[in-house]
């Protein structure tokens, strides 16, 4: 991991009146508009909980637009981008024992986060919450929030909520101790689709992974997105795979990739080139799910593509 500075306003702890069990982390990169706008929503929150922002941006425009915050109780400042990894950066800062994850363009709704603690606490195997997600100053219901709620996998009598394998990035709220256990976001996948291999970890690990719609995350996401997404998407799908999965899935995967690659989509070629690069480390890290999570993979592979196993692209 890269090393950090620390920048801004430094406060371990509450504020005052505030709810002292879920810290929220907010990765961000060069949006410094956006990201005032969430923290603007945090700071309203009736939680009021402490935030951790890494700030994987290219100077320090963002830093110093935020600095003084109100709702800013440390500021991480790594000396390259972390993608994703930052989001493991900000657990490992944090001093709750949840971890409620934004992104700069996303917040959560009044009360979704005190009702997630509650849920964490009385179910102690639970490790990771998967929150409903509205779009858009309309309050637009997120494709993903219909495919997570018609989850295949049978309910457990210990967990609330639908058994999940999937869930969006800066939708969640993690049990740290859990998060961190499991080492959080893989470094191979840096960013895209990351979500999908957390939760077989989890559930390898032994947590539940489960969706609760009455958590409520709000994503504005800007109307320029980034550029080279979609690609980024393919080759984690394909990691991912060829990480965890049985050799003839994983090998599906990949000549799924290449005969995407052959006909020209999309993405296609610069997501297999980069999966190749990549697949020497792949090997060095393969460990497959144990028969149970795979079993449930496979339930999920039946699922419309979009579904959560491929993660949830922005």
């Amino acid at each position: 991991m890269s090393t950090e500075r620390t920048a801004g306003r430094t406060a371990p702890g509450t504020p005052a009146g505030g709810d002292p069990r879920v810290t929220v982390a907010v990765i961000t990169r060069d949006r410094s508009a956006s990201l005032l706008r969430t923290l603007d929503a945090l700071a309203a929150l009736p939680e009021r909980p402490p935030v951790v922002v890494v700030d994987n941006s290219r100077d320090d425009t963002t830093s110093r637009a935020v600095s003084g915050h109100p709702a800013l109780t440390r500021l991480l400042r790594p000396t390259a981008n972390t993608g994703a990894l930052g989001r493991n950066l900000a657990a490992r800062h944090a001093r709750t024992p949840y971890v409620a994850f934004a992104d700069d363009d996303s917040w959560w709704e009044p009360g979704s986060l005190a009702r997630a603690a509650d849920l964490l606490d009385r179910h102690p195997r639970l490790g990771l919450l998967a929150a409903r997600t509205l779009v858009g100053p309309q309050a637009a219901e997120d494709p993903l929030n219909d495919v997570l709620a018609a989850s295949p996998l049978p309910p457990e009598p210990d967990l609330p909520g639908r058994p999940v394998l999937g869930f969006l990035g800066c939708a969640c709220v993690v049990r740290r101790e859990a998060f961190l256990g499991v080492g959080g976001y893989h470094p191979l996948l840096f960013f895209g689709g990351e979500e999908t291999l957390l939760a077989y970890d989890l559930a390898t690990a032994g947590w539940g992974v489960t969706y609760q719609p009455s958590l409520v995350a709000r994503h504005h996401p800007e109307d320029h997105g980034r550029t080279g997404r979609s690609s980024l998407v393919r080759r984690n799908h394909v990691l991912t795979t060829c990480l965890r999965r049985p050799w003839p899935v994983a090998l599906r995967a990949v000549t799924d990739l290449a005969l995407a690659a052959a006909a020209g989509r999309p993405g296609a070629r610069d997501a297999l080139k980069e999966t190749l690069t990549r697949f020497p480390a792949t090997l060095a890290r393969r460990r497959t799910l144990p028969p149970h999570v795979e079993r449930a993979a496979r339930l999920l592979d039946r699922q419309p593509a979009g579904g959560p196993r491929k993660g949830a692209p922005r």
